[in-house]
């Protein structure tokens, strides 16, 4: 894997600042910063405007949204594919202002039609956006620390959302179109910003780019791995998107069963939502101390899934009992539950790069996050299905699926890793 110029550094902050020593970390941080302030202000605001202010059904929003999400889950490959010939960070130059005119685009939409085009494509900007960034992290930072870079980006990126959706508020208590679309532009000029930022970037275009399908490398060697055909990883990337239906238990499943399915009040729903944000922002770094290689990736998984699913035996017990109990239990499920989130993500970060071929980063990334996005458009249906539908019997069914994905992920990954087999190919001797 190609690195910065800064090889040895480490993705630590120093005493005396709160932002990392390295320039392309430090680089990297206030992106995400930035882009997640700006998501925070979208996210919290959007479908209230979509109804409220362009008058579309909660119906048809959620059909747009939804027809939206099945297009983003197919964007990760070619975009990624794409970022392998050309360069993660010169596409990425492109992607953002595309991003920002999309945003922009929303205060235009009169009709459900526009409405679903526009989204459509702004979803495939973003699934596609993430991959290709996924990517170039994979190819500018030092292969030593990238776990722990991952989680201080994931930590910061949350602690945007925090201050984003605070910054929202002025916009919902107004509940004016005005408003609405201040927030939209504030978002647009987020990614305009990023992309400064991103042009400042200390990378080359021979650090972000691999090669073309089939090409060769720098050094001219051949047989780079293609991502649709390699089996290990497409089992591991199923496998962690069956994981990664913890987001939609937390965001759709959780909060509908707080109101229908237990006497806790529904503040708990903001309550749960804080203490999953500051658990993420303060200990995700913490959490992904270990995590070194695909063996002890694929045990943080194992462990992560555990905690899943002892999350939705203490959401169950929420049924039973007054409503300070059922408030109790369902803050102490947010917390196993958290926990298991912290696990799994850091340990889905390394598989998705160490059993990936480092010519090919981006088809790689973009195969294992369309994973993670189909698990984010079904996950809504599954978690009703079970939980909001069949009560504590529901949360068991759950529990049963994230005890039984982390042992088989366990089992998925072993044989040698590839990126070692790749160095003995193209570095014989």
């Amino acid at each position: 894997m190609t690195s910065s110029p800064r090889t040895g550094a480490r993705p630590r902050a120093s005493g005396r600042r709160l932002l990392p020593a390295d320039p392309l970390l430090r680089r990297l941080v206030l992106m995400a910063l930035v882009n997640s302030v700006g998501d925070g202000l979208f996210v919290t605001v959007n479908v209230l405007f979509f109804t409220r202010s362009i008058g579309l059904t909660p119906t048809s929003v959620a059909l747009g949204l939804t027809v939206a999400g099945v297009c983003g889950v197919f964007a990760g490959v070619p975009m990624g594919r794409l970022a392998d010939r050309v360069g993660s960070k010169q596409l990425l130059l492109v992607v953002g202002p595309l991003e920002a005119a999309a945003v922009l685009g929303y205060a235009f939409v009169h009709s459900f039609a526009v409405f679903v085009v526009l989204t459509c494509a702004a979803t495939v900007l973003s699934r596609g956006g993430t991959a290709v960034r996924s990517a170039l992290i994979a190819r500018a930072l030092p292969a030593e620390g990238q776990v722990r870079s991952r989680a201080l980006l994931r930590s910061v990126m949350n602690a945007g959302l925090v201050v984003g959706s605070g910054g929202a508020v002025l916009a919902l208590q107004a509940d004016s179109y005005t408003g609405y679309v201040t927030m939209m532009v504030l978002d647009a000029l987020s990614f305009l910003g990023v992309t400064v930022l991103l042009a400042g970037l200390p990378v080359s275009a021979t650090t972000t780019a691999g090669t073309g399908a089939g090409g060769a490398d720098a050094d001219g060697s051949r047989g780079t791995r293609t991502a649709l055909r390699d089996r290990r990883y497409l089992l591991v990337t199923a496998l962690h998107a069956v994981l990664e239906l913890q987001l939609a238990v937390l965001t759709v499943g959780l909060p509908l069963w707080i109101v229908l399915g237990t006497g806790a009040p529904a503040a708990m729903v903001a309550a749960v939502n804080v203490v999953n944000c500051l658990l993420v922002v303060v200990f995700q770094v913490r959490a992904s101390r270990g995590v070194t290689d695909v063996a002890s990736a694929a045990r943080a998984c194992a462990r992560g899934a555990l905690l899943l699913a002892g999350g939705c035996l203490v959401y169950a017990a929420a049924q039973y009992g007054p409503a300070w109990a059922a408030a109790g239990a369902l803050l102490v499920g947010a917390l196993v539950h958290t926990l298991g989130e912290l696990l799994t993500s850091a340990g889905g970060w390394t598989l998705s790069l160490d059993l990936a071929d480092p010519r090919s980063h981006g088809e790689y990334q973009g195969v294992f996050m369309s994973g993670q996005a189909a698990a984010h458009v079904i996950g809504p249906l599954v978690v009703t299905l079970t939980a909001v539908d069949h009560g504590a019997v529901g949360w068991v069914v759950l529990a049963g699926v994230f005890a039984l994905a982390g042992p088989a992920l366990t089992v998925a990954v072993r044989g040698p890793a590839p990126g070692a087999v790749q160095a003995a190919v193209v570095r014989p001797g």
